[in-house]
C-alpha cells in the first residue's frame, strides 16, 4: 500500500509540477520577472525525477505526466474555441484538449528516454555530470524541434519563450529560439545536479543512475552551475550587440483593434456593420500637430467574406480612406480564385493606385497569402473530418501560399506580413528578412480564444521573433494583443485587450542580418545531435571498459 501511494503521489506531483510550469509562458497571474526562474526551477525538478528513474521507460512515463499537466493547463484556452464558438459539449472539448496534450507530451517522453539511453554506466569524474546536463539539453531541444515540425508542427509553449525577459534571450540572435531552449534546459539540469549532489548523503539514486560525482568532490559540483551562469552572462552580452542598423526614416503606423465578437464575425447580418466600424476606426482623425499614419494595419480576415462578394462601394470606401490619409492600408482578407476554385487567407495592400477592379478580382499589387495553415482551422487533417463535424465552425481547406513572398514596399520600408500563428515558426520568417524586410507585421484574430492566456502567450512569441531577427514587429489583432515591439523585443506600445481601439505609433525599420537569420536552426540542431551521439559512444566505451576489468 505504501509503495502504491508513493507511485500515485509522484504522478500527482508531476502533474502539478507541469501545471505550475505552464504559468511561466506569459505574465498574469505571475509578474514578468518571475517567469524565467519559475521555468528553470520546475524543469529542474522534472530533471531530478527523470534522473532518479530506474530505467528509460520509467523516465519517459514521468516526463509524460509532467508534460501532460503542462499542456492541459497551458493550452486550456482551446476549449473556448471548441465549446463557446464551436458548440461542442464541454466534456468533449475537455477530452479533445487532454487527447492533444497527451500526444504533445510524447515528445517530452522521447527526450527523457533518450537521456537514459546515453547515460554513463559507471562513476567517473565531473565529466559525468557535464555529460548528463548536456545530454538533457540536447534531447529536450531536439524533442521541441520535432514537436514543432511533425504533422505541420505545434511549437506553442516552447520553454525558450519563458525567457524573453531574461539574460538567456540574447542567445536567440545567434542560435534562435532553440538556442535559448538548449541553454535553459542545460541550466535547469545544472540546478538539478547541484541540488541532487548536495543531498546525496540522504539519497544515492541520482548518483548511481547518472554517474554524478559524490559530495566529496563538492568544489567541482559548482562547475555546472558556473557554466549555466556563463551561458546567461554570454546571453546578456549578445543582447547588447547591435546586430542591425536603422533603415530609412521611422514609419508612422496605425494599428486597428475592432474587438468583434467571434460569434457574429461571420454572420451576414453583421458583415457591413463590421466593415463600417473598421472604416471609422481606420479614418480616425489624428490630434492636431500629430503626423498622419503612413500605413494602417487591420486584423486577420477583417473582410470576412471573399473579395468578389463585397460590394464595389465598400472597396471604394477603403480606397477613399487611403487617398485621404495618403497612406497604405494593410488588411486581412479571404481571397477566392474563380479560375481554380482555390481560396487563401491573405493580407492585401490598398493605396492611391489601387482600383476597385483589382480588389474585386484579387489582382492587387500587394498581396501575401498565408503559407503555414492551422490544422482544424484552415485545413482538415486526413482522418479527422468526424471531429470537425462535431463543431459548428465553418472550416475549409485553404490553399497554401508560397514559402517565400516579397515584402511590401511602403515609404522606404519593407514590411513582411505573417498571419496568425505563422510567427510561432521563427524559421519561416527568415526568408523575408533575408529578402530585405525591415519590419515584420503580424495579422491575427485570437477572438476564438476569448480573454485568455493565448493572447499574452502569442505576444511573448512575437517578442522572441523580434529579438531573433533584430526587426521590429507590428501586431494588428481583433481582440489583442495589438501593439508594437522594437527590434530588441521590448514593448513600444500596446492596446488593452478586448477593447475597441486605435493605436498610432512610430516604428523604426532595421537592416542587417543576425547570425540566426543567416544560419537558421541547423547549427543548434546539429550540435544537439552530435552531443547525443558522442554521449552514446562514451557509454559504449565505458561499458567495454567495465567488461574488461
Amino acid at each position: 500500500m505504501n509503495t502504491l501511494w508513493l507511485k500515485w503521489r509522484l504522478v500527482l506531483g508531476l502533474l502539478i509540477g507541469g501545471a505550475v510550469h505552464a504559468l511561466s509562458f506569459a505574465p498574469n497571474p505571475l509578474p514578468q520577472w518571475a517567469l524565467s526562474p519559475l521555468q528553470l526551477c520546475t524543469m529542474a525538478w522534472l530533471v531530478t525525477c527523470i534522473w532518479r528513474a530506474p530505467g528509460g521507460l520509467y523516465a519517459a512515463r514521468r516526463a509524460w505526466f509532467f508534460a501532460l499537466g503542462h499542456f492541459v493547463v497551458g493550452l486550456y484556452w482551446l476549449t473556448i474555441s471548441m465549446h463557446v464558438y464551436g458548440y461542442m459539449p464541454m466534456p468533449l472539448a475537455i477530452v479533445a484538449l487532454v487527447a492533444l496534450s497527451a500526444y504533445l507530451a510524447l515528445f517530452a517522453s522521447l527526450a527523457a528516454w533518450l537521456v537514459h539511453q546515453v547515460k554513463a554506466v559507471s562513476r567517473s569524474s565531473l565529466s559525468a555530470m557535464l555529460w548528463a546536463c548536456f545530454a538533457w539539453a540536447s534531447a529536450w531541444t531536439l524533442s521541441e524541434w520535432l514537436r514543432a515540425t511533425l504533422f505541420t508542427g505545434f511549437p506553442w509553449l516552447n520553454i525558450g519563450y519563458a525567457h524573453v525577459d531574461s539574460w538567456f534571450a540574447g542567445w536567440s540572435t545567434v542560435l534562435g529560439l532553440y538556442g535559448v531552449t538548449f541553454v535553459t534546459a542545460f541550466s535547469a539540469a545544472a540546478i538539478a545536479a547541484l541540488v541532487g549532489t548536495r543531498s546525496d548523503t540522504r539519497n544515492k539514486k541520482i548518483i548511481d543512475t547518472l554517474d554524478i560525482p559524490s559530495s566529496s568532490q563538492s568544489p567541482l559540483h559548482a562547475l555546472t552551475g558556473v557554466l549555466a551562469f556563463a551561458f546567461a552572462l554570454i546571453g546578456l552580452v549578445l543582447s547588447q550587440v547591435q546586430w542591425s542598423t536603422p533603415a530609412g526614416t521611422p514609419l508612422v503606423a496605425r494599428l486597428v483593434q475592432g474587438n468583434v465578437d467571434q460569434g457574429i464575425k461571420f454572420t451576414p447580418d453583421h458583415l457591413y456593420k463590421i466593415i463600417q466600424e473598421h472604416l471609422r476606426l481606420a479614418a480616425t482623425p489624428v490630434p492636431i500637430g500629430s503626423p498622419q499614419p503612413q500605413v494602417v494595419l487591420l486584423p486577420e480576415t477583417v473582410m470576412a467574406v471573399f473579395q468578389h462578394q463585397i460590394a464595389p462601394a465598400a472597396w471604394q470606401a477603403w480606397i477613399d480612406v487611403a487617398n485621404a490619409q495618403k497612406s497604405t492600408i494593410l488588411m486581412g482578407a479571404a481571397l477566392f480564385n474563380s479560375k481554380t476554385g482555390d481560396y487563401t487567407n491573405s493580407v492585401i495592400g490598398i493605396n492611391d493606385k489601387t482600383t476597385v477592379q483589382q480588389l474585386s478580382e484579387a489582382t492587387m499589387a500587394q498581396r501575401y497569402d498565408k503559407s503555414h495553415l492551422v490544422p482544424f482551422g484552415e485545413f482538415v487533417p486526413f482522418g479527422f473530418r468526424w471531429f470537425v463535424n462535431l463543431m459548428s465552425i465553418p472550416l475549409g481547406d485553404f490553399t497554401r501560399g508560397a514559402s517565400t513572398q516579397k515584402p511590401f514596399a511602403i515609404d522606404g520600408q519593407q514590411i513582411a506580413p505573417n498571419i496568425c500563428y505563422e510567427d510561432v515558426f521563427g524559421e519561416e520568417l527568415l526568408p523575408a528578412v533575408r529578402d530585405g524586410a525591415t519590419i515584420l507585421a503580424n495579422f491575427s484574430n485570437l477572438a476564438w480564444f476569448g480573454d485568455s492566456w493565448a493572447l499574452r502567450q502569442h505576444w511573448q512569441m512575437s517578442r522572441m521573433r523580434a529579438i531573433e531577427t533584430s526587426r521590429p514587429m507590428l501586431r494588428a489583432t481583433n481582440t489583442g494583443a495589438t501593439g508594437a515591439i522594437d527590434h530588441r523585443g521590448q514593448d513600444i506600445s500596446q492596446l488593452p485587450a478586448n477593447r475597441v481601439g486605435v493605436l498610432d505609433t512610430t516604428i523604426q525599420g532595421q537592416q542587417g542580418l543576425t547570425p540566426y537569420v543567416r544560419m537558421g536552426n541547423g547549427l543548434i540542431l546539429g550540435l544537439s545531435v552530435l552531443i547525443l551521439v558522442a554521449a552514446w559512444l562514451r557509454r559504449q566505451r565505458l561499458k567495454q571498459h567495465a567488461q574488461t576489468r
